[in-house]
Formats: structure tokens, sequence, C-alpha cells
């Protein structure tokens, strides 16, 4: 490590060097085995249960609806998170290698931060369809046409490509005023920009895009739910009130446990709040690798279409027997 420790000092700029070292969780090495398990285990089951959600609104010709359309494109999204997350994590859990190829965190960099803005984007999306759906129930067959899901696509498509692809040639040839060291298990970019000299464009377009995704997306989907509240109080029915709002509670249960460790993440790090490393990666091991695994039981749970369609494929088909 004393190699990456004096590459730059803060008085003096360099270019971006060959490798970058990932600390990941202290003590990590001494366990692997519990550590590799850990990860395998999550990553099979976030793509077992990803893969059903696909599978079974890809077969239910009754789940073709925009609700159950945005909820695939979250699945999508959970299942590249997730693989973009494992390269560096099991580097780290089974061969403890902390130095990381330039080219390589620039590139896993770039996916997590692809699929991480393509969830907030879809997350929104089903936001604004929920609100939609109670706050103008005879529109809304209207206002969200075949053609409008399609252009939402290509726009959450679109907008996470387009945010992130500047971003490594940006980082790439920026200067370098501290050492390569990110305290992560993986490359993200605002790691990458805090070891920027000042005012170097990287450092800037990074805080745009944060900006740009990760806090306008939740104050528009709060700002949602605060209408969807709003309409649900109005409902003289309690009975319609509680089928309502099951609808939304898989999705804004979602939300939370994407937002919140993210938002606790950025506080921490903009207020300096002096909390033990470990503590620090654990709860963004929280904020990456939990929703891929809670949202396909999240929405199997909660959403009575989808769990009844599961477990009608699940249970084995009776046969008869020709006389």
């Amino acid at each position: 490590m004393s190699a990456f420790l004096t590459q730059a000092s803060p008085n003096s700029s360099t270019s971006m060097a060959p490798t970058f070292l990932l600390v990941g969780l202290p003590g990590l090495s001494a366990v692997p085995s519990w550590w590799t398990i850990l990860f395998i285990t999550v990553y099979i089951l976030s793509v077992l249960g990803n893969g059903t959600i696909l599978w079974i609104i890809a077969l239910e010709p009754t789940l073709h609806r925009p609700m159950y359309f945005f909820l695939s494109l979250l699945s999508v999204s959970d299942v590249g998170l997730a693989t973009g997350l494992m390269p560096t994590l099991l580097g780290l859990a089974l061969a403890d290698a902390h130095a990381v190829p330039a080219s390589a965190c620039l590139l896993q960099m770039f996916f997590v931060h692809v699929f991480s803005v393509m969830e907030s984007s879809v997350l929104l999306t089903m936001a604004l369809d929920r609100a939609l759906a109670i706050c103008r129930p005879l529109h809304y067959p209207t206002l969200l046409t075949n053609d409008v899901i399609s252009k939402l696509t290509l726009a959450i498509v679109f907008r996470s490509l387009g945010l992130h692809l500047p971003l490594p040639f940006l980082l790439a040839h920026m200067p370098y005023c501290h050492p390569q060291v990110l305290t992560h298990s993986y490359c993200l970019h605002p790691d990458m920009t805090r070891l920027a000299c000042p005012g170097a464009w990287g450092a800037i377009y990074s805080l745009f895009v944060v900006l740009s995704a990760m806090v306008s997306d939740p104050l528009v989907i709060f700002f949602s739910y605060g209408l969807i509240g709003r309409v649900l109080r109005g409902l003289g029915s309690s009975e319609n009130r509680w089928k309502a709002g099951q609808t939304c509670a898989a999705h804004l249960s979602a939300v939370l446990f994407f937002y919140v460790p993210m938002i606790l993440l950025a506080l921490i790090d903009h207020l300096r709040v002096p909390i033990p490393q470990p503590a620090h990666t654990l709860l963004s091991y929280i904020h990456f690798l939990l929703p891929p695994l809670i949202n396909p039981i999240l929405y199997s749970v909660k959403m009575k279409e989808i769990r009844e369609r599961i477990l009608k494929r699940l249970q084995p088909r009776k046969v008869g027997c020709a006389q």
C-alpha cells in the first residue's frame, strides 16, 4: 500500500496511475470463506428472485400492463447492479486482491452507476405511474399508452447511459492530487473524484450527475406519494383506501431500501460524521446489495397478482387419465 500512498501529495498533481487500491472491509481477508459464501449467496438469490419476476411477467398475458413492465425494468437494473459489483467484491473475498487496473475500475464504475441511475429512474417512473393510476384513474389508460411507455423506456436508457458516458473519459484525464486509494470494495465515481485536484472538470461533472439523478429523483418520488396520500385520505371507504394503499406498499418499501442508505452515506460524507470505516463500508453494501435481494421478495409478497402467478406456475399440473 505504501506505493499508492507515495503517488501524490496534496501539493502536487499527477495523471491517473495504472492501478487503484480498494480498501474494502477491514478484516475481510481474515475470514475469506465466510464472506465468499455470503456474497455468492446474495448474488445467486438476487439473480434467481429477479429472474423469477421477469419470467412470470413474460409468460403471463394478464401481467402485460404498465406497472408490471416497469417492474421488469426494475428487475433488469437490479441484476445489472449486482453483477457489476461482484468482480471486485469476489476478488477481495477470494484472493485479497486490493489492486485493480485503472481501466477495469473505470469500467466497473460506469456499469455500477448506469444501473444505479437506471434503478432510480425506474423507481421514479413507477411512482408517477401509481400517482396517475390513483389520482387520475379515469384518464390513466389514455395517458399511459404503449407509445408513451416505449418513450419512457428509451428516456430511462438514454438518461442512464448519457449521464455516465463522459465520466470515464473525464476521470481518466483529470489531475490527481491524492493517492489513488478508494475507501469502498468497488469503484464509485464520488470516491474517485475526491482524489482529484480542486476544480477538476471530472469532479464538477460527477457532482452534476449526483444532483441530477440521486437528489432530484427521490424528491419527485416523495412528492408523488404526497399526492397519493392526499387522495387516499379523501376516499370514503376504508376498504378502498386499504386496497389502494396495498398497491403502493411494495414500491414504497423498495424506494426506502434504495434511497435511505444512500442518503445516510451522503450525509455522513458531507457532515464528516466520525463513524468507523467498517460501519461506513457495511452501509454501502446495504445500499447496493440489499435492493436486488429484497425487491423480488417485496413484490412477490405484497402484490397479490405476482404471488398468485408464481404459485400457479410452481404447482404441479394434474394430468387426466385417458379412459
